[in-house]
């Protein structure tokens, strides 16, 4: 095809003794009158592309259909109060919904926040909200075109009116203090540039205390990088404040509990205790009881445990953990304080399994849920009842009651929720399976294998989907556009890479840093896998991934471009060289070293997928998505790497890049840019794979 004209610049910089060409650096600055005309160009040719698609118009209709189905998602109780969230199928965003009873929520209840009022083309969105545990208050964050920036509004629920308040915010959900007229959130000292372009990243992250009645007051600053972050969690009784401190996105963290006490109808934080001052290990809050800070961690256990240390000996510097719950062979990914015990999540191979752990039980008591993934989870000390949420292949979110005895001799009762009303299914039938690859260096690859049960032998079509970063697990759960897929007769493949979070804190070790590339060698161990048991070709496969998983798919089109016939970028972090440079890039050194470090430099421009690309290469047909309000994976780097594969292709396969006007991340997207954005990837990897949906 023809590619709009780009310009390369003579643009060359030192880096540790080595000359680095960046002749795209151009595109770093989107608000420039030539980008945005290069922008323009692009999303011309790739609507050029998609729309000489055969089956675009079929794959439209369906996801149509899916994204229109009737959902609801999992009940919060706060004080006296249930909020659920709803969508007929019919809204941009989804609307919640307050009730005094799950009766009375079940038969509809009231809206309280419908974020389809919030701007003219449905781009704003709910991004969190908190509500005050005397119920009168709650404070929620409006993100505007997909932003990661929030600004909160408070809402009286009394009046159903909001305050005359506003405060913005980041990476941050408020925390109310026990005077109910104040709450905590995270913002930074840059609060302005939404688009996330060419500026030198988030500086100053500070944790505060906004007082309704007063002043906000800076509670913890960090000036150190990379980009240190605070949040607070209050205990049930409203006794302690406890507050994690990460920086970045490590998954390490210290952990402090202040005191609070109530003075003039105000709270106030004493001097905190430092129960975790070196961050050695993960930490996480669950509980406050009787004096015994209870934590989830990986400390000398891998896959995860909980303990509990008395906070009055803490204080006194003898800090000493009593294990509460012992490690397992299944990796522990929640927990959760519920009546007078912990509702425990945790993954086996990838799958989650739900227990109940009472107090001086013999053993934990499974729970009755399905297959999938925990996509909610609300329990608390105060009450006997917990709601958890079920996500599957075919289903966003099932709901389930979960009475809990008093008794320890009893069982806790599993009740399935009917909340969303026709809960109709679009994936044909189909098998799952757990298959295992090896990799490069001997270590098995997990992967879920989908593939319609309808009767075909030989190898199909298949979509590979990975991620392999930051200790996030992949489960074989919702996504829009794996019914579409599974309908139109394609089989998938979903992989379990190193990095991920499915097998405990020495799995992703094994996927960071100088092992990242350990990450790309699994999904390539999956993808020769996938052909050598005849599941599918070469000439049939496509690899897909977002965000840390658009890194995934460059680096393995980069790497292995006989391997795929498609590939489909996602939001990717593809410039490996200067990620650290742009809005919370530096957050992610944890994975992917620091580019200032020449150690961690050689690591990175050997997997960057910018700087391996080579001219005269044939590359599988690409199609690179990204969003113009990004500013968490900022879009210079789909514009650069896009820019240098087009120059490069050597092949007839297409390279275009589909840019998505007023949307960020992905959080937030309206459901017609959901499904739009779906049908035109699924169009482009059938076309490119032969796959052909039923007429």
């Amino acid at each position: 095809m023809r590619y709009p004209e780009t310009r390369r610049d003579d643009t060359v910089e030192t880096l540790h003794g080595r000359e680095i060409a960046d002749p795209y650096r151009w595109l770093e600055d989107a608000d420039a009158p030539e980008v945005a005309a290069w922008v323009a160009a692009q999303r011309e040719a790739a609507e050029d592309v998609l729309a000489g698609l055969g089956d675009r118009a079929w794959f439209a209709d369906l996801m149509a259909r899916i994204v229109s189905r009737p959902r609801a998602g999992v009940p919060i109780v706060r004080g006296e109060r249930f909020f659920l969230s709803r969508n007929d199928g019919t809204s941009a965003q989804d609307v919640w919904y307050t009730a005094t009873s799950l009766e009375e929520l079940e038969r509809g209840g009231d809206v309280v926040l419908d974020p389809n009022t919030w701007s003219s083309d449905k781009t704003a969105s709910l991004s969190t909200f908190s509500v005050a545990r005397d119920g009168s208050l709650l404070a929620y964050a409006v993100s505007e075109g997909g932003s990661d920036w929030q600004q909160f509004h408070v809402l009286d629920l009394t009046t159903g009116e909001d305050l005359d308040d506003r405060v913005v915010g980041k990476f941050s959900s408020p925390a109310w203090l026990p005077d109910h007229r104040s709450f905590l959130y995270t913002t930074f000292d840059e609060a302005t540039d939404a688009r996330g372009t060419a500026t030198a990243g988030l500086q100053g992250a500070r944790l505060m205390i906004h007082r309704l009645d007063g002043d906000d007051e800076e509670l913890l600053r960090f000036d150190e990088g990379p980009m240190t972050l605070a949040f607070g969690e209050v205990s049930h009784d409203e006794s302690w404040l406890v507050v994690t401190i990460v920086r970045g996105t490590e998954n390490r963290n210290r952990l402090w509990a202040y005191p609070l006490t109530t003075a003039d109808g105000r709270t106030v934080l004493g001097e905190p205790i430092k129960v975790v001052d070196t961050p050695d290990a993960e930490y996480g809050f669950v509980k406050v009881d009787d004096g015994q800070l209870h934590l989830s961690t990986d400390l000398h256990a891998p896959r995860g445990r909980v303990v509990r240390v008395d906070l009055a000996w803490a204080a006194r510097g003898d800090v000493e953990f009593a294990e509460v719950v012992p490690e397992s062979r299944a990796t522990l990914m929640g927990v959760e304080a519920a009546g007078d015990g912990l509702l425990l999540v945790h993954l086996d191979d990838a799958q989650p399994v739900v227990t109940w752990f009472a107090p001086d039980a013999e053993e934990q008591v499974e729970l009755a849920l399905p297959a999938g993934a925990l996509v909610g989870l609300d329990g608390s000390p105060t009450r006997q009842t917990a709601f958890i949420g079920i996500s599957t292949l075919d289903a966003p979110t099932t709901a389930f009651r979960v009475d809990l005895p008093a008794a320890h001799d009893v069982d806790p009762s599993v009740e399935r929720l009917d909340l969303a009303g026709d809960a109709k299914s679009f994936a044909p039938p189909h098998r799952v399976t757990r298959e295992r690859a090896t990799s490069a260096d001997g270590t098995a690859v997990p992967y879920f294998l989908v593939v319609p049960d309808d009767g075909v032998d030989g190898p199909r079509p298949t979509l590979l989907y990975g991620y392999g970063g930051f200790k996030i697990p992949v489960l074989a759960d919702y996504r829009p556009g794996w019914s579409a897929w599974l309908a139109a007769g394609g089989a998938l493949a979903i992989a379990n890479l190193r990095g991920g979070g499915e097998y405990g804190t020495t799995w992703y070790d094994q996927g960071r840093g100088p092992h990242k590339q350990h990450v790309f060698d699994d999904a390539i161990a999956v993808a020769e896998h996938l052909i050598e048991t005849r599941v599918t070709t070469a000439a049939q496969l496509t690899v897909h991934g977002r965000s840390n998983g658009g890194l995934l798919v460059g680096a393995l089109l980069t790497q292995r471009p006989d391997l795929f016939a498609a590939a489909l970028p996602g939001v990717g972090v593809l410039d490996l060289l200067r990620f650290h440079r742009f809005t919370g890039g530096a957050a992610w050194t944890s994975d992917y070293g620091d580019p200032d470090d020449a150690a961690d430099f050689e690591v990175a421009l050997a997997y960057s997928p910018l700087h391996n690309v080579r001219e005269g290469t044939s590359y599988p047909a690409t199609l690179i998505a990204t969003a113009d309000h990004d500013d968490r994976v900022v879009p210079l780097h789909s514009f650069k790497f896009g820019a240098a594969l087009q120059a490069a292709q050597a092949g007839e396969a297409p390279v275009v890049l589909r840019i998505e006007s007023s949307a960020g991340h992905g959080a937030g997207k309206s459901l017609q840019m959901v499904a739009s954005e779906w049908a035109d990837l699924l169009a482009f990897a059938a076309h490119h794979t032969g796959l052909r949906p039923p007429a």
